[in-house]
């Protein structure tokens, strides 16, 4: 009998009998209908007493009819029985609905009583409809259910439950799960019930494959208890899984598709190189899609070349730009080898591919013999693999075919299915577009590149007493060209001017657009005015070198112009002159008395960048250094010095630590190095010809610099800009080149010029000049003395042509002095005197022109010495 837990005053918990709950009342009447007996259990239900109740007739508390009542006691007469329902008056007035049961009984002496039960109706029919809803699940429901007692005997089941366990209609009350399951299956499940009765804790969704194998049940169990807590048993629910298992399968099987694909486009993200996205893309299909996996490409793709044809014609041979193979060793080289080039037949497995553009398949080691070559090594090596799952996939980017992606299995993994052929294509798709982008990039940063380096200079002049070093590197793959430049412009009189400048942005347009700067640059340059007056003129010409006025140009730009000083002149510095436009500043490595070297940053104002503007454009500065015999001047831009997230002076500063290497051009600073404190690193030893004979070391070292900065093996630069880069080792002229004197003043100033000339040139066997040398530094010498008021400079150079920068060898004379007013050339008449010595020199000499310094004007002339 089931027990209900009831709470005492006490707290402690007791079991009572499910009558209890129910509250059945006994009542006994006599013969007549009057209360004999009248049970607790009536009074708990009626509320009247027995003392209220015992003699007196039962009839007077039911509310019904004289009908009614007859037909009671017809019923009692006849059949010695009643069943039905009653309206009883409650002892507070109300009415309560009951169930009653009557017997017609007799005692021994043959007297006629009856015993009757009652029950609430309410209590009553809520057991029931517990009971037929119970009835109802273990009849209707597709579950299969079972309950077990405590002993893990069955001791209710349904019909579906049999339909679940492919068990067949038999009784089975009483006997365990051994008789309907596997003796493994049985033990298990045994095991499961004795915890489940141990614990109280239920086991839910018990996945287990059905014992045909066609599909899958889940199963759960969980204790029974009364309504007191006393267990008699363990529930068990069987549920047909399988629609829902290859529900979860399909799922599982589309989120691990686009997963891949997910992982794909990761491991392509931003890749630009042919090659790399290759390997890329067979490293992401092994092992989650494959467990052998090559990309072949026709090799007009990995030159980024123009595809002449959609179709790949047979007998071109594909090269094989990526693989990835799960195991290592001689057999997967003879099936995957980088590079290795593949020629397809017509009717092989790849033929097919390329010729009809759909993907083919092959899912056993006989189609793949019938699919391939007769007597290929490959198709070898692929059986020795245990491949038996090969598929070729179609590489088709805007209608072209580019290759083919090969993928197979092997060993005991499912061959591949139409679910995967249609993945593969999706995968086959997207990496063709990466593939072809790639093309078209390396196609387009090559005719770039090849555009910019036309822009640059072709060939570098070699001034005397300068030796020279530069490389232009442009910047990571993953960048377009940029506008960096660099050039180095002869200028009369054994000078040279050092450019490096930066157009802002990347692309062609910023090309084009350093090409035209380079262009005023050096034509401007011809001019000869001094830096800042040069980098105004090209800023003012910006619109007309920008290629809109949307696309406005705007460019840094750093203008120096050395003058060397003649070496047997007794002065062994020469001057630098330099103006800015916003570029990074120069370095200058000099070397130290001890035998090192020290290298700092010149301070340079950095004024306002090339094509700011109208009315925006300030002025730029002029800065004269003096700079000893052997020192190295460093133009650089940028790139060089530039890194994500940090200050570019810390770029600066470490680049001036390469500089000053303890014994050449070093990577990094060896310990003993040291901040001077005045903008440069002073190394502690001696120093092997840096910034001297070593300069093309330390241009490969700060370029290494910057590959290192990319990650070991890279080989990439790590700044995403250009890199142009000039050193520049700075010396004087030598003493049969060049000649230098002053004079002051006087009436014998002509004089001592012209018997300084003269004796020079007959030192450098130069006689044939001496008549026109002599007659034009006479006329110059004399118009100084007629306007300034202070030294008169003579000098003379011996260039050859390319340091002139004309056809043939010259001779440069220069006549300065402290006046900036510059002489014209004009018509002279017969009435007039003046502008006969500046004409005069114009018909004589090759060439002429006038300069501004800063201390007065100097007029040069050039005589030709071939």
């Amino acid at each position: 009998m089931g027990r209900v837990s009831t709470e005492p005053a006490g707290g402690a918990r007791r079991a009572t009998p499910l009558l209890d709950t129910l509250r059945i009342g006994i009542v006994m009447l006599d013969g007549r209908g009057d209360v004999l007996v009248w049970s607790p259990a009536v009074q708990e239900i009626l509320g009247w007493s027995a003392e209220e109740t015992i003699g007196r007739p039962i009839e007077e508390l039911i509310v019904s009819g004289a009908e009614e009542r007859r037909a009671r006691v017809e019923a009692l007469r006849r059949t010695h029985g009643w069943r039905g329902n009653l309206s009883i008056r409650h002892r507070d007035g109300s009415v309560v609905e009951v169930e009653g049961r009557g017997s017609l009984l007799r005692d021994t002496e043959h007297h006629p009583f009856v015993l009757a039960n009652i029950v609430e109706t309410s209590r009553l029919r809520t057991v029931e409809h517990d009971l037929a809803a119970l009835d109802a699940l273990f009849a209707s429901s597709p579950l299969g259910i079972a309950l077990f007692d405590t002993e893990r005997r069955l001791v209710r089941y349904n019909d579906a439950l049999l339909r679940l366990v492919d068990a067949a209609d038999t009784d089975l009350v009483g006997r365990t799960v051994e008789a309907l399951l596997p003796a493994a299956m049985a033990e298990e499940v045994l095991q499961i019930q004795t915890g489940v009765l141990e614990t109280g804790r239920s086991v839910v969704d018990v996945v287990t494959p059905s014992l045909d194998g066609g599909g899958a049940r889940s199963v759960s169990y969980a204790r029974l208890s009364d309504r007191g807590g006393e267990v008699f048993g363990v529930s068990c629910t069987v549920m047909d899984v399988t629609e829902r298992l290859e529900a979860l399968d399909k799922a599982e099987a589309a989120r691990g598709r686009l997963a891949l694909l997910d992982h794909l486009g990761v491991a392509l993200g931003d890749r630009l190189d042919v090659r790399a996205i290759s390997q890329a893309v067979t490293g992401a299909l092994m092992p989650r899609f494959a467990d052998y996996a090559g990309v072949l490409l026709r090799g007009e793709v990995a030159s980024g070349g123009e595809l002449p044809e959609p179709v790949i014609p047979v007998g071109t041979p594909l090269h094989m730009l990526g693989f990835a193979a799960r195991h290592a060793g001689e057999r997967v080289e003879r099936l995957l080898r980088l590079g290795s080039e593949i020629v397809y037949a017509r009717d092989s497995l790849l033929g097919r591919a390329l010729d009809s553009g759909e993907p083919q398949l092959a899912t056993s080691p006989e189609e793949i013999l019938r699919a391939t070559r007769t007597g290929d090594p490959t198709t070898d090596a692929t059986l020795e693999l245990d491949v038996h799952s090969l598929m070729a996939v179609p590489l088709r980017a805007r209608g072209t075919g580019l290759g083919l992606l090969v993928v197979s299995r092997a060993e005991n993994r499912e061959p591949f299915v139409d679910d995967d052929r249609a993945l593969a294509v999706e995968l086959a798709d997207r990496s063709a577009t990466f593939l072809d982008n790639a093309r078209l990039y390396a196609r387009e940063r090559e005719g770039a590149l090849m555009l910019q380096r036309s822009l640059l200079p072709q060939h570098i002049p070699e001034p005397p007493g300068v030796v020279l070093a530069y490389r232009y590197v442009p910047g990571s793959s993953g960048t377009e060209v940029g506008g960096d430049w660099f050039d180095v412009i002869p200028l009369p009189g054994g000078r040279v001017a050092f450019v490096v400048g930066d157009v802002m942005g990347h692309g062609l347009h910023s090309a084009v657009t350093m090409g035209r700067l380079r262009t005023a640059v050096r034509t401007l340059a011809g001019l000869d005015l001094p830096p800042d007056e040069l980098l105004a003129r090209v800023s003012t010409v910006g619109d007309d070198l920008s290629h809109g006025p949307d696309e406005p140009m705007m460019a840094t730009c750093l203008y120096a112009v050395y003058e060397p000083a003649p070496t047997s002149a007794g002065k062994r510095c020469g001057v630098l002159t330099l103006a800015s436009a916003g570029h990074v500043p120069p370095l200058l490595v000099t070397p130290e008395a001890d035998g090192g070297c020290r290298a700092r940053p010149l301070d340079v104002p950095s004024g306002t960048p090339l094509g700011i503007g109208p009315g925006l454009d300030g002025a730029r500065e002029l800065t004269e250094v003096e700079i000893e015999e052997g020192s190295v001047l460093v133009l650089y831009t940028d790139g060089l010095v530039e890194r994500p997230g940090e200050d570019i002076t810390e770029g600066i500063d470490r680049v001036c630590g390469l500089l000053a290497g303890p014994s050449g051009c070093r990577v990094a600073p060896e310990p003993g190095f040291s901040w001077d404190g005045a903008g440069g690193y002073v190394s502690p030893g001696p120093v092997e010809d840096t910034g001297c004979g070593g300069i093309e070391n330390a241009c490969d070292v700060l370029i290494s610099a910057l590959r290192e900065q990319g990650g070991p093996g890279d080989g990439r630069l790590s700044t995403r800009d250009d890199v142009a880069l000039l050193l520049a080792r700075l010396g004087g002229l030598p003493g049969d080149t060049a000649a230098s004197w002053s004079f002051t003043t006087g009436d014998y100033a002509v004089r001592r010029a012209r018997e300084a000339v003269r004796r020079t040139l007959h030192e450098w066997g130069l006689v044939e000049l001496e008549d026109t040398g002599v007659l034009l530094v006479s006329e110059l010498v004399t118009n100084a003395l007629r306007y300034a008021r202070g030294p008169i400079g003579v000098r003379m150079v011996r260039d050859t042509g390319q340091q002139a920068g004309v056809q043939g060898r010259v001779l440069v004379v220069e006549v300065s002095d402290p006046m900036p007013e510059p002489p014209r050339e004009r018509v002279v008449t017969e009435d007039q005197e003046g502008g006969r010595g500046i004409q005069l020199v114009a018909g004589q000499a090759r060439r002429w022109g006038t300069r501004i310094g800063p201390e007065g004007k100097t007029v040069w002339f050039e005589l030709p010495l071939d």
